[in-house]
C-alpha cells in the first residue's frame, strides 16, 4: 500500500494562530455587538437587576463558545486540534460555572431588594415561576457537572460515566433557552436585535448538531466500515484493518485520529480515540492500538466482516503545520502510531527518534525501517531506562538531541508519546531555541 504524498505548502501565518485570530475576532466581535445592545436595551427593574441581567447574558455567552469549541468544525479542528480546543472547552467551563453563580445571586438580591422577604423566602418565591425554576434547574446540572469534573473527582469515575454525565449539559442548555424565552430576552425592545440574538444561537446549534451527529452517521452510512483484518504486533499490541466504501473521498490525514467504537463486540458507549497508523491511501485504514484498557485490550478478538463505527477524522497533528523541508518525529511507545503514518505520507528529509525500553517493545519497527529505507531517512532507536547507567542515559536532554539531529533548529518537530516524555521534549526543545512554530505535540484523548 501507498499512500499520496501531499505538497507542503507554507503560509505567511500559521494554521493554528490563523485559526486562533479567526475564533477569537470572530468572538470578541459578537461580544462587543451584545455589549452594545445591553448598553441601549438592558435596563432591569433595579441597579441590583441590571447587574444579574448582565451576567445572565454573558452566561449565554460563554455557553455558545463552550458549545462551539466542541461542535467539531473541521476547518478549526485541522488548524488547532481537539486536544487545545477540549482544553479551552475545560477552562471557560469553570469560567461559566462563577457566572452563573454570580447571576443566581444577583438576581435574588435584587428580587429581594424590590420586595419585603428576605433572601431565602424570595429565592423560594422565584422557585415558583416557571422560568425562574427552569433558570435554577439549568444552573444545578452545570454546578454538578463542574464539580464532577474537577480533577480530584473526576479520576474517581470511568471514562463511560463521567461522559454520559457530562452530556446532562446539554440539557442544561436546552432548559437555559427555555428560560430565555420564557423571561424574555435581553432585547425584546428591538426586533432586529431579538432577530441578531437568536440568530446566533441557530447557528450554534447547527453547527453542532452537525458536527457532533450528522457528520458522524452519514459519513458511517456512506463509507460502511468494517474490520478487514485483525494482526498482533505484540503480545498486547494489535492491528486493525478498516475497509469500506469511497475512503478516497474520506478527508484523512496522516498525523490524525478517529474515535473507533465496535458494536457487537464492545458495547455502544465504549469509545477509543486510536491514531492512523498508516497513512490513508483511499482503500483501507488502520488503528494500531495496545492493551492498556477492556476496550482496546479486546481489539484482538474483534471478528473480521464486522462493522465499525468510526467518528473523524480529528486532530491537527499533520503536515498542514509543517514550516520547514525537514522533519524531527519523535515517538515513544505506542505513540509511534501517527509518527509511522506521517514518515509513510513525507517526502521530506526525516529523522525518527523512537524511545522505548527495550527492542522487542518497539511495534511497526520493521515497518519504520523499510519506510525509512524507500524515503532516504534515519530511524534512532532509544532503549534502556531513563536515568540509568553513567552517565545517566538522558535520551531527550537538549545536550543528546543535538548531538543525535545536528540541524535540528532547522526542521519541524512532531512528538507523539507519554505525557512525561513529551513535556521533556517539549522542554529540551525550548533550551536549543527552536521556533515554537516549528515544534507540533497533540494528546490524542477523549477528555
Amino acid at each position: 500500500m501507498t499512500a499520496t504524498a501531499r505538497p507542503l505548502t507554507r503560509t505567511a501565518v500559521a494554521p493554528g494562530r490563523l485559526a486562533t485570530y479567526v475564533l477569537l475576532g470572530a468572538w470578541l466581535a459578537h461580544v462587543l455587538v451584545i455589549e452594545i445592545l445591553f448598553i441601549k436595551y438592558g435596563k432591569g427593574k433595579n441597579s441590583i437587576l441590571t447587574v444579574g441581567k448582565f451576567f445572565g447574558l454573558h452566561t449565554a455567552l460563554i455557553m455558545m463558545l463552550q458549545l462551539t469549541l466542541v461542535a467539531r468544525v473541521p476547518w478549526l479542528d485541522r488548524r488547532l486540534g481537539m486536544d487545545r480546543l477540549t482544553r479551552w472547552h475545560r477552562w471557560i467551563g469553570f469560567t461559566l460555572l462563577w457566572t452563573v453563580l454570580t447571576h443566581a445571586t444577583i438576581v435574588v438580591s435584587g428580587y429581594t431588594a424590590l420586595g419585603s422577604e428576605g433572601p431565602w423566602d424570595t429565592f423560594w418565591s422565584l422557585a415558583g415561576v416557571t422560568a425562574s425554576m427552569l433558570g435554577m434547574i439549568a444552573a444545578s446540572i452545570i454546578v454538578v457537572v463542574a464539580a464532577l469534573s474537577m480533577r480530584q473527582i473526576r479520576r474517581l469515575l470511568g471514562y463511560e460515566v463521567w461522559h454520559a454525565l457530562h452530556l446532562l449539559l446539554y440539557v442544561a442548555v436546552g432548559i437555559g433557552l427555555a428560560h430565555q424565552a420564557l423571561e424574555g430576552t435581553t432585547f425584546t425592545q428591538s426586533t432586529a436585535a431579538e432577530v441578531y440574538w437568536w440568530t446566533v444561537w441557530v447557528l450554534v446549534l447547527t453547527a453542532l448538531v452537525v458536527g457532533r451527529i450528522v457528520v458522524p452517521v452519514w459519513r458511517n452510512v456512506y463509507h460502511g466500515f468494517r474490520v478487514a483484518a485483525v494482526v498482533p504486533e505484540a503480545d498486547n499490541v494489535v492491528s486493525v484493518h478498516v475497509t469500506g466504501r469511497h475512503l478516497d473521498k474520506l478527508p484523512a490525514r496522516a498525523g490524525q485520529f478517529m474515535i473507533w467504537r465496535f458494536p457487537g463486540h464492545n458495547n455502544w458507549w465504549q469509545a477509543n480515540p486510536f491514531s492512523l497508523s498508516a497513512a490513508p491511501n483511499g482503500r483501507s485504514l488502520r488503528l494500531t492500538a495496545k492493551a492498556v484498557g477492556k476496550t482496546s485490550a479486546g481489539l484482538r478478538g474483534v471478528p473480521v466482516g464486522s462493522r465499525v463505527f468510526a467518528e473523524g477524522p480529528y486532530g491537527a497533528f499533520t503536515t498542514l503545520h509543517q514550516t520547514r523541508p525537514g522533519l524531527l518525529l519523535i515517538a515513544g511507545g505506542v505513540g509511534i502510531t501517527p509518527i509511522r503514518a506521517l514518515l509513510e505520507e513525507s517526502t521530506e528529509p526525516s529523522v525518527v527518534l523512537y524511545r522505548v525500553h527495550s527492542e522487542a517493545e518497539a511495534v511497526l519497527l520493521p515497518e519504520l525501517e523499510s519506510l525509512a529505507r524507500e524515503r532516504g531517512a534515519r530511524v534512532h532507536l532509544l532503549t534502556g531506562r531513563t536515568g540509568a547507567g553513567s552517565p545517566p542515559n538522558m535520551p531527550f536532554a537538549p545536550e543528546n538531541l543535538a548531538a543525535a539531529v545536528p540541524d535540528i533548529t532547522e526542521r519541524d518537530i512532531y512528538v507523539c508519546g507519554p505525557l512525561p516524555m513529551t513535556e521533556a521534549v517539549l522542554r529540551s526543545l525550548k533550551a536549543l531555541g527552536v521556533p515554537t512554530r516549528q515544534i507540533h505535540a497533540e494528546r490524542f484523548t477523549l477528555a
